[in-house]
């Protein structure tokens, strides 16, 4: 009774903020996503190398280049859709997977200390506790070495971190800028409290950028496999271990594209003394292919949203997806149910126990109609998944900052990796697998047989959905 107890209580809370954001803004709506881009499969994109453009002659023996790993029709058709969507790829970059938060904060660690021009970091929490403090000391460090260190934080994600934390940074000599500060003060803007920066973005002298799902935040100081501490709230004695998230390190001339994103929200925010752009320069080794997609609320179109569909509905063999925090719109629906009706292995690993119940359960409110389609879905409880990841035929990868759920299509700054290759995707599938066998199947027999109390709660988390 106590756990059901706690459930409804986390419930209501969740509720509660979800109203108070639905008083405060007018609702958008996500636009009709047309698969048109299928027609133009064929197609050469647009390739952009260190010394600019390719013409169409180098930019196709670019793709052949990575053609030669494996399943070149299938990387042929993913890369033409990208075209008539009005995005461009990358040529000649270095991209690593990163797992969870000690091989993150390892390889960045390394790249700060070795800082001599430049540094910006973009983060959605930036937590003033162990982890926080460390990235704190090397800011702060290599500002006073002359390094040009900028740091934006989110208002609302960072709201439980004193303003003297980020005071103690500017006086160190960091360029401090607060992403929509929260002001009740006359006049009001309601869209820019609801518009927050979630994305994650760290640029080491112009040459190497990380991103994926991963904040400044003592939750990541161990990875998933470790446990922390036990629980002492919980009556069965549940174990805690650490988030389960995933990252990219990323060099190259996509680098740049990282630059113009950060530049661009600095500007918009209006801080202090815009950042200089990033000069695309080439990777020694560097193969991979990278589009490198960002998102605002003022875009005409969800770019990110438009590119994950565009993909779906491109699927011919597969779309594993592993997603934090999921509470599709409705043509997201349609298009996973669209591909595995079509024969397509849909198979989604998602969040089994959340940080939002609220969240947890408007996303199963969704599960009867997939899984009466035949999307496979898995659930991963033993510990909070993070990751925000998708590999769809085993050559379309994307690592980033973007949930599937109406906040981040609609209310969020965000950003996403796509990486083309089979390679790469072959490493996408290993640590998929990896994550299906760590959770729970969620078969449409087990489904129905849930309780009458869970489909309430699911039904009454739809209600929100939009504002979650």
């Amino acid at each position: 009774m106590r756990r059901e107890a706690q459930m409804q209580k986390a419930l209501w809370k969740s509720a509660a903020a979800a109203v108070t954001l639905a008083c405060l803004a007018a609702c958008s709506s996500l636009p009709k996503v047309l698969p048109a881009s299928l027609a133009h499969a064929g197609e050469a994109p647009v390739i952009i190398s260190a010394n600019g453009p390719e013409t169409r002659q180098d930019g196709g023996e670019k793709i052949r280049e990575v053609q030669a790993e494996g399943r070149p029709q299938l990387l042929k058709h993913h890369i033409g859709m990208l075209g008539p969507l009005g995005e461009f790829t990358t040529a000649d970059n270095q991209v690593q997977l990163l797992v969870d938060g000690p091989a993150t904060f390892k390889a960045m660690f390394a790249d700060l200390e070795r800082a001599r021009r430049s540094i910006e970091m973009e983060s959605y929490i930036f937590e003033d506790a162990e982890l926080g403090q460390r990235v704190a000391a090397v800011l702060k460090k290599k500002a006073r070495a002359g390094v040009e260190v900028r740091l934006i934080y989110d208002a609302v994600g960072s709201l439980a971190t004193a303003r003297e934390f980020f005071d103690d940074l500017a006086h160190a000599g960091v360029l401090v800028c607060e992403f929509n500060p929260v002001r009740t003060s006359f006049p009001f803007r309601a869209d820019k409290l609801n518009n927050r920066d979630h994305r994650k973005i760290t640029i080491v002298d112009a040459k190497v950028a990380f991103t994926g799902g991963i904040n400044i935040s003592d939750v990541y100081s161990a990875g998933s496999s470790s446990i922390l501490k036990r629980k002492a709230d919980d009556d069965d004695g549940e174990l805690k271990r650490g988030w389960r998230d995933t990252s990219v390190r990323v060099q190259g001339p996509a680098v740049a594209d990282f630059s113009i994103l950060y530049a661009d929200t600095w500007m918009r925010q209006g801080c202090e003394r815009a950042p200089a752009l990033a000069a695309r320069r080439a990777s020694s080794n560097g193969e991979r292919l990278v589009t490198v997609v960002g998102s605002t609320p003022g875009d005409s179109e969800p770019r990110i949203y438009r590119a994950l569909l565009t993909a779906i509905s491109g699927a011919r063999k597969s779309v594993h997806m592993t997603m934090s925090y999921f509470v599709p719109d409705p043509q997201t629906t349609e298009f996973l149910v669209a591909a595995a009706q079509r024969g397509v292995d849909v198979t989604l690993v998602l969040q089994g126990k959340s940080d939002s119940e609220l969240v947890l359960r408007a996303g199963q409110s969704y599960y009867q109609a997939l899984l009466a389609a035949g999307v496979k879905i898995y659930e991963r409880d033993d510990t909070l998944l993070h990751a925000k990841t998708t590999v769809i035929d085993g050559v379309w990868s994307t690592v980033g900052s973007s949930n599937v759920d109406w906040r981040s299509f609609l209310h969020n700054d965000e950003v996403n990796v796509i990486v083309f290759g089979a390679d790469f995707g072959d490493e996408m599938e290993a640590l998929f697998q990896r994550d299906l066998a760590q959770s729970e199947r969620i078969t449409p027999e087990t489904w129905r047989e849930r309780s009458a109390w869970r489909r309430m709660q699911e039904q009454f988390g739809r209600l929100f959905e939009y504002w979650l």
